[in-house]
């Protein structure tokens, strides 16, 4: 089974824009979030903001800087929903797998727009969606 949970978009500040967001929203940014990963909950999926270095900002609709965002979906069994999703046309750009079989596997949609296929150890899916491990 596939699950989307999270929504995430680069920037220089993680925390300084995670800032602005709650502000924006009225809600909290989450415990744990620091200054490579930041993120908010909203339900099931988070909307997350990571630090990428020498970041350009998107000028859209200028097109020299395009949108710049990404989709983590938690996944039971990450080979089978591989092969269904390079069946579909995605493809796999790199594998991030430890040895114990957890991590995420980044790939492509048929235009390019990545999203990762994640297997995160202790994580526990409920109705109510996704309980994580205490860090």
């Amino acid at each position: 089974m596939l699950r989307l949970t999270d929504f995430i978009i680069d920037c220089p500040d993680t925390m300084k824009l995670a800032s602005f967001y709650s502000e924006v929203t009225g809600r909290p940014i989450k415990d744990g979030s620091d200054d490579f990963w930041a993120g908010i909950k909203f339900g099931d999926i988070e909307l997350a903001f990571i630090r990428v270095d020498d970041y350009r900002a998107p000028q859209w609709p200028d097109t020299e800087h395009p949108k710049q965002f990404h989709l983590d979906f938690e996944v039971d069994d990450i080979e089978s929903e591989q092969r269904r999703l390079l069946a579909l046309g995605a493809t796999l750009r790199q594998d991030n797998i430890g040895p114990e079989g957890y991590g995420w596997r980044i790939y492509t949609d048929p235009i390019g727009h990545p999203f990762c296929l994640c297997r995160n150890k202790g994580v526990i899916w409920t109705d109510e969606g996704p309980t994580w491990p205490k860090r």
